[in-house]
């Protein structure tokens, strides 16, 4: 999310996948969209059918491979070189869309004098505390930019941001600039500067793409820019699940923004989400870190104990966060209603506060030490869907109680007798404390309800049956926890219970077990006006006095009335969907879409129109909702400096969530790891980083321990290759929705593991046989599938050898196989938290794992005589 909300202001996709088929060129990276996106794949071959160049650039040959004009095999975890290689390309060879540029991103901003850039530091920006291992980023603001509050960067708090924007340290729309782009310090300039090393020779000496392949894809990526063209991009989790995932994301929105693709038709970013409802659970998340609407959780400091301060830590001066308090106040009256007022600060101090990392894996250690008691798991797997899988299920032992809501018996539900610890004799059912409750959950089909999908589309599907039993699905399951929490506190009268009384828990129940209604939530969370409860239509609607309250003010406008909840609608008008669901914000279905438009408010071309300013009747109209001021003339005088809210915009500023109205190349404010994407090892590598001595991404956290041991990073002789995981389209994540079913088992019944004829050769390995593949948390066992889909690399004058394997095996189900996450290390990218799962190191031996543990324990003896 930070990577496309601190570089447009918003981290859902830019645009809709059926817009794909617009597209003169994309770019898919990190994704085999073919094999995980099926049906939004489609859109992608109607655009090659048009003449659109599809480019794949992936370690394996796969089924998007095959589809697409140009595959181009990497080094896992070199995507930056590769990325800032085609920057630079733009950059040197006057391949920006520059027009776009100057008008609607940041490239003539100048920044400040004590900016220092990784070129200049060996691999560090100016700002880094070698002490507390994180930046101070107040070197890095424009300059003429007033600093909001003291010593940003120096709280645990600064630049989480809600995940979702960046530069609330700053007054940003405050700035000197140099519309020539001439000046030295300007974005552009330093810009320039910054990818200057990555060259087509960087790419095929570090990537292991020659360089004429490169050339190819450059041309024809870029070439797809101007007023008549655009390119798309699409990424998943091959970018995601890296430790330096977000600033990935961040080189291609500077690609897209270079050529003037975003807020275009058949342009933008479009973030494929891994589950028909994962932008869902981040719009209103599941995360513990932000808010519904990425409204920032409050942090146990100083600025952000008083309500007051904590609004304007948040709230920006000019742009559409100007109105965070209306936001952030209706949040509380959906929350605590009558209860919630102006003189107790709208129940602000009953919001817990973050005190630390309570993100997965910082709980999950804290569970290792056995300083949780208890744990409510749903809609996950852990014991094999999680890094260092073997942590995790030991850490599932000193637990007290585990509350697991799955359709059926999951490894995580069952981890105290079935998991392989038992045969090591590391588990015993006699031993463990832990006291296990499965709850049967509901499948999709037996409940009601919404989707987000990948394109912040809300679609609302019918319950097509009942559970069978005692199935339950989620919605029941919450709301009667919270039904019975609130009874309990109803006579506890410690303070600590004050918000759980004060919390609304009122939604009519409906059937023979009261089930909830759905459609009351979903009224909820699109808002209605107190005290009449009338649905509210726009977020323009949302007030600060109390007098609005909504459960997430993105989603405004999908309930609009009592009686039409557009998310169910299914009668598709146009090529971008409207009339089938609704798309936040405002079902606009490409965001930033004032962008496709001249900054006088004229297409760019006939060809790529989408909105334009309709000179009689003084709107912005067109194919899309306008995402901008409907009434604002694109001659509207701007006022940065002195004016308030959207109004000092102006009529040409199309990024209308960042104070400055544009897009960010560069980021002042608003990302824990540098305001420019560097390129950094991935945290386990067999080369070092070919550009500073610094090795790997400096704010990321290891979190290195005995149980979470990492190699000796780079060239540990052990482990010579390059290890990536991967997903398979007959599968589902950790299996428990797939190796369950006898179709699903049967397409793909064994774990595998993907070598290349070569890396066969040299490990004495043979096709269909067994191989053993080691990391230094554990090792597994699969079939080896020989195929020219894996290719060896040239790595600096050195062959490299990469190994795949997918992950979707464990000990329960139809078809069991070895836990391949239990290679995996549990390690934290400084922005979200993810972990490294696409680029390791391992070894791989011929045989099963008793032929491995003899080899591994001879490696073992002499790393410790040559240490």
């Amino acid at each position: 999310m930070p990577g496309l909300g601190t570089s447009f202001g918003r981290g859902g996709a830019t645009t809709a996948q059926q817009d794909l088929s617009n597209a003169d060129a994309i770019l898919i990276m990190g994704s085999s969209m073919a094999e995980n996106h099926p049906v939004g794949f489609q859109w992608v071959i109607a655009a090659r059918e048009k003449g659109a160049r599809i480019i794949h650039v992936d370690p394996r040959y796969t089924r998007t491979s095959a589809m697409a004009d140009i595959w181009v095999p990497l080094r896992a975890g070199s995507d930056i070189i590769f990325l800032g290689a085609l920057v630079n390309y733009i950059l040197q060879n006057n391949k920006d869309f520059r027009e776009y540029v100057v008008a609607y991103t940041n490239a003539s901003t100048i920044l400040r004098e004590d900016f220092r850039d990784t070129e200049d530091l060996d691999g560090f920006f100016s700002g880094w505390d070698a002490e507390k291992k994180k930046y101070d980023p107040e070197s890095w603001f424009y300059e003429a930019s007033p600093v909001k509050q003291e010593k940003p960067g120096h709280s645990a708090a600064s630049g989480g941001h809600g995940k979702d924007r960046g530069g609330e340290a700053q007054d940003a729309a405050k700035f000197t600039s140099d519309p020539t782009l001439q000046d030295p310090r300007c974005v552009y300039q330093v810009l320039k500067r910054h990818f200057s090393r990555y060259t087509p020779d960087m790419v095929e000496r570090y990537c292991g793409v020659p360089q004429d392949l490169f050339m190819n894809v450059a041309e024809a990526f870029t070439s797809a820019s101007g007023p008549d063209k655009t390119a798309a991009i699409c990424y998943a989790v091959g970018w995601t699940q890296h430790s330096k995932g977000v600033q990935i994301i961040r080189t291609a929105a500077i690609l897209q923004l270079l050529l003037g693709n975003i807020g275009r038709p058949g342009g933008g970013i479009l973030a494929l989400r891994g589950h028909a409802s994962i932008q869902g659970s981040t719009d209103i998340p599941t995360l513990y870190d932000i808010l519904p609407g990425y409204l920032p959780m409050p942090f146990f400091e100083a600025d952000a104990n008083k309500f007051e301060s904590y609004i304007k830590k948040h709230k920006s001066r000019t742009g559409l966060w100007t109105s965070f308090d209306k936001y952030f106040v209706s949040l509380m009256k959906a929350y605590y209603g009558d209860s919630a007022t102006k003189e107790n600060d709208w129940g602000f101090d009953w919001l817990p506060r973050v005190s630390g990392d309570h993100s997965h894996f910082g709980y999950w250690l804290d569970m290792a030490d056995g300083k949780l008691d208890g744990l409510i798991v749903m809609g996950q797997n852990p014991a094999v869907g999680a890094s260092n899988g073997r942590l995790e299920r030991k850490a599932l032992s000193k637990l007290k109680w585990l509350v697991v809501r799955d359709m059926v018996e999951t490894e995580t539900a069952s981890f105290w007798y079935a998991s392989p610890e038992v045969e090591r004799g590391e588990f015993s059912p006699e031993t463990i404390g832990t006291e296990v409750f499965l709850f049967p959950a509901c499948g999709t089909a037996e409940k009601a309800g919404t989707f987000t999908n990948t394109q912040r589309l809300l679609q609302f599907r019918e319950k097509a049956i009942d559970g069978p039993g005692d199935n339950r699905s989620d919605l029941w399951f919450v709301y009667h926890l919270g039904r019975m929490l609130k009874a309990k506190a109803a006579s506890d009268d410690r303070p600590r219970n004050t918000g759980l009384k004060a919390l609304t828990w009122d939604y009519p129940t409906e059937g023979p077990h009261d089930e909830p209604d759905v459609e009351s939530v979903l009224k909820e969370i699109n808002g209605w006006s107190l005290p009449d409860r009338k649905q509210l239509g726009h977020i323009k609607d949302f007030k600060n006095d109390g007098s609005t309250a909504s459960g997430a003010w993105i989603y405004c406008g999908v309930f609009p009335d009592a009686n039409r909840n557009r998310a169910r609608e299914h009668d598709p008008k146009d090529l971008l969907g409207h009339g089938w669901g609704f798309s936040w914000p405002n079902d606009c279905r490409i965001i930033y879409n004032r962008a496709s438009a001249r900054p006088d408010g004229k297409p760019w071309s006939e060809r790529k129109k989408l909105v334009w300013w309709d000179e009689e009747k003084k709107l912005w109209t067109g194919l899309d909702n306008a995402d901008y001021e409907k009434g604002t003339a694109p001659d509207a005088p701007e006022n940065l400096w002195e004016g308030e809210g959207t109004a000092a915009l102006g009529g040409a500023r199309p990024f209308t969530l960042h104070p400055d109205g544009v897009g960010w190349l560069y980021v002042p404010s608003g990302l824990k790891d540098g305001p420019l994407p560097t390129h950094y090892e991935a945290l386990e590598s067999i080369i070092r980083n070919p550009l500073y001595s610094q090795q790997d991404s400096p704010a990321a956290q290891k979190k290195q321990r005995p149980d979470n041991r990492y190699a000796n990073s780079p060239n540990d002789p052990r482990f010579p290759y390059v290890l990536t995981t991967y997903r398979l389209t007959e599968h589902h994540t950790a299996g428990g929705m797939s190796r369950y079913l006898s179709h699903l088992s049967e397409l793909q019944p064994e774990l595998f593991t993907e070598v290349s004829p070569e890396l066969a050769t040299e490990a004495g390995l043979q096709h269909g046989d067994w191989a053993t593949i080691v990391t230094a948390r554990a090792m597994v066992e699969a079939r080896v599938m020989v195929t020219h889909r894996m290719q060896p690399l040239r790595i600096d004058g050195h062959t490299v050898h990469q190994v795949g394997l997918p992950y979707h095996w464990g000990y329960r189900g139809n078809v069991t196989g070895d836990v391949v996450n239990d290679l995996l290390v549990i390690s934290e990218e400084p922005n979200v938290r993810i972990m490294e799962t696409k680029a390791l190191i391992c070894n791989i031996l011929p045989g099963r794992r008793a032929q491995g543990r003899e080899v591994l324990r001879e490696l073992n003896s002499y790393m410790e005589e040559n240490a």
